[in-house]
């Protein structure tokens, strides 16, 4: 039988995971029995009374960092309560995501996200937790929670059963290396002038995989131009 993979998510700002997590093909997911998701509020962890979860830096800065007793208070109870095979941290410090690394994590069971906002987080919790520190690019978000948000869409859309087979991941762009998928056209065959290729309504099978092999190709090598 098949393991249910088991996702949580740590915010100081949780209504930021709400509605992406309650829509399409996550939502699917959900519904379906392949995951669970959780989000976990920080400020239901700050020790005071008014629920202070972040504080001036040590050192002095601008901005304000986020402490580390409601990430340890939250992180130690959800690992009293199982095994993580991975607590990702997003920062743009990390290893940059991609298609190769999103495989691997849609293997796991149980995978944790810890997500700074603001300034940053205490870095004694990522120190003391993180297994794995991931970014999705070489720039600054206002907070971790929507590079977990793409993340975790990513990972879940692999998991078996999440995608029917006219949906299937099997083909997508990076999923054999460094490879960008050919264009895609629909009905009408032409609109606004703009005909659908002559090759995609023929029917030969052939001639239209062979079309689809030399598009790629164009389109990968565009891809690897833009990117150097």
């Amino acid at each position: 039988m098949t393991t249910m993979m088991r996702i949580d998510i740590i915010s100081a700002v949780p209504d930021l995971l709400l509605s992406p997590l309650n829509t399409s093909i996550i939502k699917r997911a959900q519904d379906k029995g392949k995951v669970k998701i959780f989000i976990h509020n920080l400020r239901d962890y700050a020790f005071n009374k008014h629920k202070q979860i972040d504080d001036k830096p040590f050192g002095g800065g601008p901005g304000m960092v986020l402490k580390p007793e409601p990430f340890f208070e939250c992180i130690e109870r959800l690992l009293q309560e199982r095994s993580y095979d991975h607590i990702i941290f997003t920062s743009p410090k990390g290893k940059i995501f991609d298609q190769k690394t999103a495989n691997k994590l849609s293997l796991a069971n149980n995978i944790m996200f810890i997500t700074g906002h603001y300034k940053e987080i205490d870095d004694r919790v990522r120190q003391k937790f993180a297994t794995d520190e991931v970014s999705i690019g070489n720039f600054v978000l206002t907070g971790g929670e929507l590079p977990a948000l793409l993340i975790v869409d990513a990972i879940i859309r692999l998991i078996p059963g999440v995608l029917n087979d006219s949906e299937s991941a099997l083909d997508d762009s990076f999923q054999d290396g460094e490879k960008i998928e050919a264009p895609f056209y629909t009905r009408p065959a032409e609109y606004k002038g703009m005909k659908v290729p002559e090759i995609l309504l023929s029917g030969n099978e052939k001639e239209i995989k062979k079309w689809k092999e030399e598009q790629s190709r164009i389109l990968t090598d565009r891809w690897k131009n833009f990117n150097n």
